[in-house]
């Protein structure tokens, strides 16, 4: 299970005119503001911003300028393999260790979305464990009860971080996770796929050809 909300896009405008920079073609910006404040990429700019993204990341650096910021609500699990991209991301997550005791644990906290009947009485088994924990500490504020559910939270526990990447970024991302066997990339690669232009910006130009 992974959600991704309130989804921004910023910095287009300043991205497309700083690809301009080289040739000092500032003259020929077509893009616009429409009525609601969003920002379309007229003719001429769409076509240099694909031209410079299909040649490659020394050609596309105004892609890195394209910034994007998404709450992400996924297993442990998942974000330990989002993790990894170190490079041009940005995330502050909600604190397991100052808050793991502030609601009561139930399913809803929890990726299970894909596990057998017997794989989920296992769960609730655990979770009717770490509930009793959780009481046992705020009634007790004795560490040990903490230190339990700490150590034993599984890695299908769900974190919410609110995440700023950018478009150059999310074209490795993309690329590498789309076959992921994780369903939570498939489900983060599915929300990259409405981002603005990301059909002729991030996604292969093969898999552009398959959608048109």
């Amino acid at each position: 299970m992974l959600k991704v909300e309130r989804i921004y896009v910023m910095n287009f405008e300043n991205a497309i005119r700083g690809a301009r920079n080289p040739m000092n073609s500032w003259g020929r910006m077509d893009s616009y503001y429409d009525e609601d404040g969003n920002y379309h990429l007229g003719e001429n700019d769409l076509s240099l911003a694909v031209r410079l993204a299909r040649a490659g990341s020394d050609h596309r650096k105004y892609l890195r300028q394209v910034m994007v910021s998404m709450d992400i609500t996924a297993p442990l699990y998942w974000w330990k393999e989002f993790d990894t991209y170190k490079v041009g991301t940005v995330a502050n997550s909600c604190s397991t260790m100052h808050k793991i005791h502030a609601k009561a644990f139930s399913r809803e906290d929890f990726a299970c979305d894909r596990l057998t009947p017997d794989a989920l009485a296992a769960l609730d088994t655990l979770i009717a464990y770490l509930e009793g924990e959780r009481q046992a500490y705020v009634e007790t504020k004795d560490l040990s009860h903490w230190h339990n559910m700490i150590q034993l939270l599984p890695s299908s526990y769900l974190q919410m971080r609110t995440v700023t990447l950018n478009y150059e970024v999310l074209i490795h991302m993309y690329a590498a996770r789309k076959n992921h066997k994780l369903q939570e990339w498939h489900d983060f690669c599915d929300a990259v796929r409405t981002l603005p232009y990301a059909k002729e910006l991030i996604l292969p130009p093969e898999e552009e050809e398959e959608q048109a």
